[in-house]
């Protein structure tokens, strides 16, 4: 019971707004949620999709400032017979998720640099805790019935929160090779940050015994077990807090291509080499003994492949194509990775329509993949394949200036997994999960 109590509260806190990445976030521009198939863009936005295609922006200095509102729904539901009740759900919420892009573009040079939360971006809030939290203490009643104390009922106030932000700064050097061919290099700096909020208060069980003047009410479970001697029992359902933060910074080197063999179609490639990532502990608060201050731990991002083609089919109709593939199993996750199958995969296509010369309307659709074995899904953290679908509009109100808005839904595939408490056997545990965003888009140039 001890162990379990304690695992209970060790939290990988990965709160990721990724679109598809285990790790990185990929909705990194409104044009992103209006078209899903990004990787070929030859707007500022290419500051992260495609910095080869930055190229083809006219001379000057051109800016981009945009913002996402996210909501993610993560819902656990597990049947063990013992929990008060076996359905959670984590709200994460990032109200402000902003991307700024800077380019200047002279002749066949191009420098940019680039803002973007690369991972994380939100936070989680349990309120209820989670199944790994409460099944230690929903076996209460068995425990002190099998002690000859008939109890059928069990209370705790249990909450955890946590949040992860990667921030990611990005500066490119572009060159034109000559008319088909452009090339990219550039590095990003990522300072990242997990913190981890947690508590069970209030445990509180009803035993009834009326030789000890236990009369079947609530009553707190560690004066129950201090009364009858079990001091060891009693330090397990005392209250317990965490208020820890793990922080780590590293260094990802990223190397773009473009190629236009013919006038109207666009092939473009970015590789992002693995980013070694230790995360260092520092602990404000910890009464389980199992967030040391100071320990660390390794959490890469992982490499990655994004492949990207456009076509004008129509001077006023345009279609993008995207693939993209993580290399996660390369990455150093201190053994995690071994529960990986497979890495990430997703592709995605677009489409963009000039109605009007100052009014263009757009969407898109992404699949993505994840080659995750049921060891890695956990409550905590579990990842679900997904379909996403995205739609949106841009509005050019000068020949300088404009706007983008876009909306984007995903619907995940569940995943669910047995897992066994000794001695109880094993029972089913479900992982759901909605995410629903909106942003708005500013792109202004001087020339």
């Amino acid at each position: 019971m001890k162990k379990s109590i304690l695992l209970a509260l060790v939290v990988l806190v990965s709160v990721p707004m990724a679109f598809p990445s285990i790790v990185t976030n990929t909705n990194q521009s409104i044009g992103f949620y209006r078209l899903l198939a990004r990787y070929a863009s030859i707007e500022t936005d290419a500051v992260y999709y495609n910095p080869a295609g930055l190229i083809r922006l006219q001379d000057g200095f051109h800016l981009y400032l945009s913002n996402q509102t996210i909501s993610q729904d993560k819902t656990v539901v597990n049947e063990f017979p013992y929990l008060n009740n076996g359905t959670y759900v984590g709200e994460v919420r990032a109200p402000l998720y902003p991307n700024f892009y800077a380019v200047y573009k002279k002749g066949p040079l191009a420098f940019s640099f680039g803002f973007t939360p690369i991972g994380g971006g939100g936070a989680a809030d349990y309120k209820t805790g989670l199944p790994s939290f409460e099944q230690p203490f929903s076996t209460l009643p068995v425990l002190l019935s099998s002690m000859g104390l008939p109890t059928t009922k069990y209370a705790a106030d249990i909450a955890f929160k946590g949040s992860s932000m990667y921030l990611g700064f990005q500066a490119n050097v572009t060159y034109a090779i000559n008319e088909m061919f452009s090339v990219a290099f550039g590095l990003r700096y990522v300072s990242a940050k997990n913190t981890y909020e947690g508590s069970i208060e209030n445990v509180s069980v009803n035993p009834l015994f009326p030789a000890l003047g236990l009369s079947g009410t609530m009553i707190p479970a560690a004066n129950l077990f201090t009364m009858l001697g079990q001091t060891g029992y009693a330090a397990l359902v005392a209250n317990k807090a965490v208020d820890a933060s793990a922080s780590g910074s590293g260094i990802t080197p990223i190397f773009s291509l473009m190629v236009t063999p013919i006038e109207g179609l666009n092939l473009t490639a970015r590789y992002e080499m693995n980013t070694k990532l230790e995360l260092t502990m520092a602990t404000k608060q910890d009464d389980t003994g199992l967030f040391p201050n100071g320990e660390k731990t390794n959490a890469d991002i992982p490499g990655t492949l994004a492949l990207g083609a456009s076509y004008a089919i129509l001077p006023q109709l345009r279609a993008y194509a995207s693939f993209n593939t993580d290399f996660d199993k390369s990455a150093n996750w201190d053994g995690r990775e071994a529960f990986i199958s497979k890495n990430t995969m997703e592709f995605a296509l677009g489409l963009e329509y000039d109605l009007f010369k100052t009014l263009t309307i757009s969407a898109g659709y992404l699949n993505s993949s994840y080659g995750v074995l049921a060891n890695y899904q956990t409550d905590m953290d579990f990842l679900l394949s997904a379909n996403t679908f995205g739609c949106g509009a841009r509005w050019s109100l000068m020949d300088n200036l404009s706007v983008e808005g876009g909306l984007i839904l995903v619907s995940y595939k569940d995943d669910s997994k047995q897992i066994t408490y000794a001695p109880f056997g094993a029972y089913t545990e479900t992982y759901k999960q909605t995410t629903f965003g909106f942003g708005v888009g500013v792109n202004y140039s001087f020339r």
